[in-house]
C-alpha cells in the first residue's frame, strides 16, 4: 500500500526526487554503454598496433618460404595469418591483370602498355579488417595504357 502524505509540498518534492532518481539512473546507464564502447574501441586499437607492428615479420617469413620449402617455416606462416584472421583481419591479394583500386592498393611503379588501370605486378600483399579498415595497402605496378612509341 502506498503511503499518502497529506501536505502538497512533500508530494511534489517526493515526485522531484523520482524524477531526479530516474535521470541520474539513466545516466548512468549511459556512461555504462560509452566506457563499454570507449573500452572496446580502446582494446581494438591497441591490437591494431600490435598486427601492424607483426605485419613485416609475417613478410620475411613468407618471403624465406619462397626459397625454402621448409614444413615448419610453412605451419609458422599458417599460424600467423589463423591469428590475424581470428583478429578480423583479411588479407588483400591482388592479381595481375586485376583493375586497380585505390581504396585497396597502392601504386609504386607505373609501367608503360598493358590495359590502362590494370596491375602489372604485385610487390607486397596488403591486409585489411573485414569491416573495411585497411591497415596497408597492397603494393602493386600499374600499367599506363600507352605503348612504348607513344607520346
Amino acid at each position: 500500500m502506498k503511503k499518502q502524505f497529506k501536505t502538497k509540498g512533500v508530494e511534489v518534492e517526493v515526485v522531484e526526487l523520482k524524477n531526479q532518481l530516474i535521470r541520474a539512473l539513466a545516466d548512468y546507464d549511459n556512461l555504462r554503454k560509452r566506457t563499454d564502447l570507449e573500452k572496446e574501441i580502446w582494446i581494438k586499437f591497441a591490437s591494431e598496433r600490435i598486427l601492424v607492428s607483426l605485419l613485416p615479420v609475417l613478410d620475411s617469413l613468407e618471403e624465406a618460404l619462397k626459397h625454402l620449402q621448409d614444413q615448419g617455416l610453412a605451419m609458422a606462416v599458417g599460424e600467423f595469418k589463423k591469428i590475424f584472421n581470428e583478429e578480423g583481419l583479411e588479407e588483400v591479394q591482388p592479381k595481375a591483370g586485376e583493375e586497380f583500386n585505390h581504396e585497396i592498393h597502392e601504386v609504386i611503379e607505373v609501367e608503360d602498355g598493358g590495359q590502362k588501370d590494370t596491375i602489372a605486378e604485385v610487390t607486397l600483399n596488403g591486409w585489411k579488417f573485414k569491416e573495411g579498415k585497411v591497415i596497408r595497402f597492397a603494393k602493386v605496378k600499374v600499367f599506363t595504357g600507352k605503348k612504348l612509341t607513344d607520346k
